[in-house]
């Protein structure tokens, strides 16, 4: 079973009340991560290497795609 399976599970098991806050928290880490690749997106570059070494990352981990 993946972790995303597993996680499903665990939230079908919830009452509504604790689902409603499952997904609001996974609506902030959603939020969080936009907020990240675009800080990366719309940085200066004035470290180069280190943003394209975070770009490379995300990219690696299927987060955006090329």
């Amino acid at each position: 079973m993946t972790v995303h399976e597993e996680t499903i599970a665990k939230i079908r098991q919830l009452p509504e009340s604790l689902v409603q806050e499952v997904n609001d928290f996974v609506e902030f880490l959603l939020m969080k991560h936009n907020r990240e690749l675009l800080e990366i997106a719309e940085s200066d570059f004035s470290d180069y290497l280190s943003n394209l070494e975070d770009y490379e990352e995300h990219l690696a981990r299927g987060e955006i795609q090329w």
